[in-house]
Formats: C-alpha cells, structure tokens, sequence
C-alpha cells in the first residue's frame, strides 16, 4: 500500500509555479491535509521539521485537496478502502486511530471545510497554524470528531484562543473559500500528486524533500545541511 494519500493533480510547468513562489529567502512548504491519513502519521516528523527550521527558514502549512466538494456519504468499498489506509498508518507509524468512524455509514468525507477552517486560523492568527492542523487531525484520528461540522471546527478554534465571531465571519465568507481556492491551485503548480509532501523552496529554486511519508531520520540530514547552506 502506497505510503501517501493520493489526489488527482497535473504538474505544471516551472513558469507557472513561479506565479506562487514564496519570496526570497529559505521556506519551506508542507502539502497536505487534515483528512489524509499518511499526514496524521507523518504529524509527528512535520513537528520536527518545523522546530528544525524555526529561525532559518519561513514555515508554511499548504492545504492540498484531498476531496473537496464532496456531496455524497461513503460506501461501503470506500471506508473499506479507507479504513486499510488507516491500519497501515497505524503500524507504520504508531499513530492513534479511533476505528469507530467507520460506524457511521452516512458520513461524507468532504475535505473542504477542515481545510478551510485551517487557512482561516492560518490568516487570523498565523502562528497557531500548526496547533490548528494537529488539533483537526487528533479530533477526526483519534477522538472521532466530525471536523465537516461547522460546530466541531469553531469551537477548535476558539480552543486555541481565536475569537468566535471574528473565525465564524472569515470561515463562512467566500475570502476563506477563495484561500483554500489558491492553495489548491498552489499545490497543482508544484506538481504535487501525493500527500503528505514537503518543498523545500529557495529564490525561485525549490526540490522536494518528502513525497509521502517519510520518517525524520531520512530527512534531517539533508535538512539541516540545506538550512546551514
């Protein structure tokens, strides 16, 4: 079993991904999303990253679309699916899963409204980012939360101390549509296919560091050297 959630994206050519480069300097892009597995199990070495690269490069969480839009509950192939997807997370990587998801056969696995929900905390309050996105992951993995639900994802928010009002406002506005918009437009314009997936990007030059889980060990290395570069 692949060690990536899959997504249908085109590469694109260099000259479009230009248009969505990050700025001069060093960053580093982390594509993913809160409802694909291989990223909750990969949560733990993005954390890693993300402390390895504090004060040496800008950090950027990139919501990448897993099934946006989608309207109809999952069968019974689908959490199947699914649910392997999960087992083998699990193993490989020690992660939680609360199996009793899969209960619930009227669920619909729409991807958006996490992902929006995260690009509203990233644009209020952009330090809590990260918090956010662990935050949908442990309430959908591990605690059997639906984070499709308006409810679920405000009060995750406000527990990371983002006023209620002010992320009801931006998560139900077309500007907070229109961001995650451009993150999956972003995520097509690197040539991302797979999640979780990391970029390390540099004044227009940029290599990928992760296609797919990859455990901490590979990376830092290459990492490091990149940063002390």
């Amino acid at each position: 079993m692949s060690n990536s959630c899959s997504i249908e994206t085109k590469p694109t050519s260099n000259d479009q991904t230009q248009s969505f480069e990050p700025g001069p300097g060093k960053h580093v892009l982390f594509f993913g999303d809160p409802m694909c597995s291989w990223c909750w199990g990969f949560t733990p070495e993005l954390q890693k990253l993300s402390d390895m690269a504090e004060g040496g490069a800008e950090f950027h969480l990139i919501m990448g679309g897993l099934r946006p839009g989608t309207v109809e509950p999952w069968d019974e192939a689908m959490r199947s699916y699914i649910r392997h997807h999960w087992e083998d997370v699990a193993a490989k990587t020690g992660q939680h899963f609360n199996f009793s998801r899969f209960e619930d056969t009227d669920f619909v696995y729409d991807t958006e409204p996490s992902a929006r929900a995260l690009v509203s905390v990233r644009s209020l309050s952009p330090h809590k980012s990260l918090a956010m996105y662990k935050a949908l992951q442990c309430a959908f993995y591990a605690q059997n939360k639906d984070i499709t639900d308006t409810q679920v994802l405000t009060r995750l928010a406000v527990e990371l101390g983002v006023d209620e009002t002010t992320f009801v406002d931006l998560f139900t506005s077309d500007d907070a549509r229109n961001r995650v918009g451009f993150d999956y437009a972003r995520t097509q314009a690197f040539g991302v296919q797979g999640f979780p997936s990391v970029v390390c990007a540099e004044d227009g030059q940029y290599a990928f560091l992760a296609m797919g889980y990859r455990p901490i060990v590979a990376m830092k290395d290459d990492f490091q050297a990149w940063l002390d570069a």
